[in-house]
């Protein structure tokens, strides 16, 4: 076991570590992950991290640990390695019914009934999100729900890529609620939570409190479901409380990064419910909506003139997604108020040339497998599938080759999003396709279609 190195500035930057962690991935990840673990020091380049339970150590190297690494290598170059041990090693009596295959942590309990205020951000109301074409549908669904005291549809099913404004959405609705009915109980959840409250549930033989808290609501809102993918005992229980709640007629609110009939490892039964109600798509956001989210967020800076043709350079450059959108304009507004200088072109460029630079090619996976998919008319779901047909297999080998030319992402993360797949696979399409586009030129033209599409 490492030294354990306790100096102020170690400290400090477990502190930054710490409140990055909780800008990246939100307070209810930080609250349920990065909290259990105590921070032991760094020693000679490795900072050593301790968590309660093999449950917690396992989830958090597996979800976390990278960015967590990352992140203390931004506050101290040089950190090199992460490593997270036990900080008591016992034996975790299983509970009877199955739980994910995963050990659960003995200070675990099942919370409180929610209240209706509880992990929501005072930023994410109706009146801060910024309406465009992309998003219109999504947000009358959700100005309809807040405002009515009618189910209207049920669920809600809203989904698209990160950083789109689904999140946003829920916390409004929540928000809008509790003005317009203050004694309804709406309670806001990722998905993931709910997973780690049921297993724990299940660890102290509390299934009843869980039950109580999650079916007897006016309004439930699960953040990103695809988390509960090959989870089978929690999508067990999400069914019924979903049945529960509908059938009560109260309002159930959905957010995935895509659409249900392309969620993987989610029950039939499920992804039929999930498309009873509304399904609304946000799409990436155009040059007009960037630019429009751009001139409100600016227009709330205090003492910071950002003139128009900068915003109208971010609106352009940055196109990922709208939180990186803003926190590009957060960058340049502190730099700006640091150093006590005028907001110019040659100074955005300067403090955002990192930035700027990946967005010029910052293709996603996702973005790839999507156009794919749609091009040899095929669903996403089965092209992530374990299907070998060949009018399947071949569009997948064509989608990992193109993740490989048009990314820089790794085999083995290529691999993972194509259904786990190993890297010897995307290895095996790459080489295959490479040969394909020698000897057959409508393939070839197929692909060269697909990358100006993607690259335009």
């Amino acid at each position: 076991m490492a030294a354990n190195i306790s100096s102020d500035a170690s400290v400090t930057s477990w502190t930054k570590v710490c409140d990055r962690f909780k800008r990246e991935f939100g307070d209810d990840a930080y609250q349920t992950w990065m909290r259990q673990l105590a921070y032991n020091g760094i020693d000679s380049g490795t900072v050593e991290l301790s968590a309660p339970t093999k449950f917690v150590r396992d989830w958090i190297q597996r979800h976390y640990a990278v960015r967590i690494q990352d992140f203390f290598t931004s506050e101290d170059p040089k950190v090199k390695n992460l490593a997270i041990r036990l900080s008591v090693r016992r034996e975790i009596k299983r509970p009877e019914k199955e739980s994910e295959e995963y050990d659960v942590p003995a200070r675990v309990a099942v919370s409180s009934p929610p209240d209706e205020g509880g992990a929501l951000d005072p930023k994410y109301t109706f009146d801060t999100f910024v309406v465009g074409k992309s998003n219109e549908l999504a947000y009358a669904a959700a100005k309809r729900i807040a405002e009515s005291s009618e189910v209207t549809f049920n669920p809600l099913f809203l989904h698209g890529g990160v950083g789109l404004g689904k999140t946003h959405l829920m916390h409004a609705i929540a928000w809008e609620m509790r003005k317009n009915f203050p004694r309804k109980r709406v309670a806001y959840i990722s998905a993931e939570k709910f997973m780690f409250e049921f297993i724990a549930a299940l660890r102290f033989k509390d299934t009843h409190a869980f039950k109580q808290k999650f079916r007897t609501l006016d309004l439930l809102m699960v953040d990103d479901v695809q988390f509960i993918a090959n989870k089978e005992s929690t999508q067990e229980e999400f069914f019924h409380t979903f049945n529960a709640l509908v059938d009560n007629r109260c309002q159930v609110i959905i957010t995935a990064d895509r659409s249900p009939t392309d969620l993987e490892g989610i029950q039939e039964r499920i992804i039929s419910r999930l498309g009873w109600g509304l399904v609304a798509d946000i799409h990436p956001t155009d040059y007009e909506l960037r630019l429009g989210i751009l001139q409100s967020k600016a227009e709330q800076t205090a003492n910071v003139i950002v003139p128009a043709e900068v915003l109208e350079f971010l609106a352009r450059r940055i196109t990922s997604n709208v939180r990186e959108l803003e926190g590009a304009l957060n960058r340049v507004v502190a730099y700006a108020t640091l150093v006590g200088r005028p907001i110019t072109m040659d100074m955005t460029r300067d403090v955002l040339q990192d930035l700027i630079r990946a967005n010029d090619r910052k293709l996603t996976i996702d973005e790839i497998q999507r156009a794919v998919a749609d091009y040899f008319n095929l669903r996403l779901s089965e092209m992530l599938s374990q299907r070998r047909a060949r009018n399947i297999a071949r569009p997948r080998q064509v989608a990992m080759y193109l993740a490989k030319q048009l990314t820089s992402r790794s085999l083995p993360e290529i691999g993972r999003r194509f259904g786990g797949r190993d890297h010897t696979t995307v290895m095996h399409a790459v080489r295959k396709v490479e040969d394909l586009r020698r000897d057959d030129s409508a393939l070839d033209e197929d692909i060269t279609r697909l990358s100006r599409l993607l690259e335009a």
